[in-house]
């Protein structure tokens, strides 16, 4: 039997809520067996090169996210291990005997993948809204993921990319980068105002797309120094850090900030607010900096309730609240390809030498891999890469 390195969790190894971090083990490798399994056909398995570690990685890392996910996937699998992540570059090592013809892929092919593997037949999938699925599977949630050296995908999950127009280290975050562009793909922004609330690796990606569609003006909001730093870097006019909220109302937003960007925007505020932090604080500044008639981006995630100030503002102003999750599938891998490609705005040179900081610091291979030094690294830099075969 083939085997391979992997980073996994295992519940019979450890307890989910009072564990952390990930474990790097020897596993079986993945095969295709069509006699075992018919669906096998339009499978192909995957040589990875890169795996990039993501915020959910890192929810899971922490187990702040997914455990009701990962833990009830493995209950429906009869299973006790999930190897991790869904960020990835590779290449096709082997393919079903209906992936050549109904896909157009074949051994040797240069891909990303979709991580949401939607079902192609609930109500969503049929009227075109795959990325909201009610049936998805998710890659390194709720099915193997890709922090391993083989990977078994559905080919019509895969996205062939050209090497000779993005390098390596940046085609293994398309996924997330199209997180960015789906977010800016809400409302127009050209010519618009935006405002940024939470820089983290998705917030950095977006001030990318937001200025590659046309913003005109690009404010960032941003606790840590930091992420602050990068958001300058990458091209924010201004970066504002906000007052914490009241121990007594921890959802309140910053008057003073609001205050500032509304002095920024000749007393307006701005048109588009993308709240990218999930914190309820965070959320009610989205909709207090931005203007009457504008358009509220929420994407941040965070579990339970959460307090709206003001609702008689969010009505009576006509403030549109866009919910943002995943890509849309594959409109928005399209123009993540475009923007990407076009190396006349910057935008991949800048998310190699700025966001990944040209690989010093934030790229470790598996073989060196090492749970405490890999610790130190998510904590220090917004993306992280782990290098499986790549050059």
């Amino acid at each position: 039997m083939s085997t391979m390195l992997a980073l996994t969790f295992d519940r019979s190894r450890e307890d989910w809520a009072s564990s952390t971090g990930l474990v790097k083990e020897v596993i079986p490798a993945p095969t295709l067996d069509e006699a075992q399994d018919p669906a096998d056909a339009e499978r192909v398995l995957i040589a990875v090169k890169y795996a990039g570690f993501c915020g959910s990685d890192r929810g899971i890392w922490w187990r702040k996210a997914f455990g009701d996910m990962i833990l009830g996937s493995l209950d429906e699998e009869g299973r006790d291990k999930r190897v991790v992540g869904h960020e990835l570059l590779g290449e096709i090592i082997a393919v079903g005997s209906k992936v050549s013809e109904g896909f157009g892929l074949k051994v040797g092919d240069v891909v990303s993948t979709e991580s949401h593997i939607v079902c192609g037949v609930c109500y969503q999938c049929q009227v075109g809204d795959l990325h909201v699925c009610a049936k998805d599977k998710i890659i390194g949630i709720s099915m193997d993921g890709c922090f391993a050296e083989r990977l078994k995908l559905p080919a019509k999950s895969l996205w062939p990319t050209d090497l000779t127009k993005i390098r390596p280290e940046v085609a293994a975050v398309q996924e997330p980068f199209g997180n960015a562009v789906h977010a800016c793909q809400a409302t127009d922004l050209n010519g618009k105002t935006v405002a940024i609330l939470g820089c983290g690796t998705i917030g950095l990606f977006a001030i990318l797309v937001a200025r590659g569609m046309g913003a005109k003006q690009i404010i960032g909001v941003e606790v840590n120094p930091h992420h602050a730093d990068l958001a300058r870097r990458l091209g924010c006019d201004v970066v504002l850090t906000p007052n914490p909220a009241s121990p007594l109302k921890p959802y309140a937003s910053d008057p003073l900030l609001r205050a500032k960007i509304r002095e920024l925007t000749n007393g307006v505020g701005v048109d588009v607010a993308m709240e990218m932090a999930g914190f309820n604080d965070s959320f009610n500044n989205a909709l207090r900096v931005v203007r009457r008639g504008g358009h509220v981006v929420a994407f941040g995630v965070k579990n339970g309730d959460a307090v709206i100030e003001d609702i008689h503002r969010l009505v009576m102003d006509g403030i549109h609240v866009h919910g943002i999750v995943g890509r849309q599938i594959f409109g928005t891998w399209e123009i993540t390809r475009r923007l990407l490609e076009d190396r006349s705005n910057g935008i991949q040179d800048r998310i190699w030498e700025v966001i990944l900081n040209a690989g010093q610091g934030t790229m470790v291979d598996i073989r060196d891999w090492e749970r405490g030094s890999f610790e130190k690294v998510i904590s220090e830099h917004p993306k992280a890469l782990i290098r499986f075969a790549g050059s």
